[in-house]
């Protein structure tokens, strides 16, 4: 019995990596070799970015977007400001619940 399980041992262990062999003949499609190359390229510009930064900018680099993709415009940057001035002040009063939702909209809306 120990003998049969040796030899069945041996034949999976010979198997393995010939079933695995098979996939990598397998020339890549043309999608495959752009991402590669695409992956390659975004690498590169990686550079020594690290965690989730070099994540975010593998992640927008992949899909093909620029580096200024996403970026605010002029209008939504200055609603951006004024949202942070707005939380600035209500913070400095200490708001909360209704009040604050009131001050805001007053102050966004002014």
């Amino acid at each position: 019995m120990k003998g049969l399980l040796a030899v069945l041992s041996c034949i999976l262990m010979l198997a393995a990596p010939l079933a695995l062999a098979q996939d990598k003949g397998k020339a890549p499609t043309e999608a495959q070799k752009k991402q590669q190359a695409r992956m390659s390229a975004c690498n590169k510009q990686a550079g020594d970015k690290k965690g989730d930064e070099r994540k975010k900018f593998m992640s927008t680099c992949l899909k093909g977007q620029d580096k200024t993709a996403g970026a605010p415009s002029a209008k939504q940057k200055a609603q951006q400001d004024k949202m942070g001035d707005c939380n600035k002040q209500a913070n400095l009063k200490n708001m909360k619940g209704e009040d604050r939702k009131r001050f805001m909209s007053t102050c966004l809306g002014g």
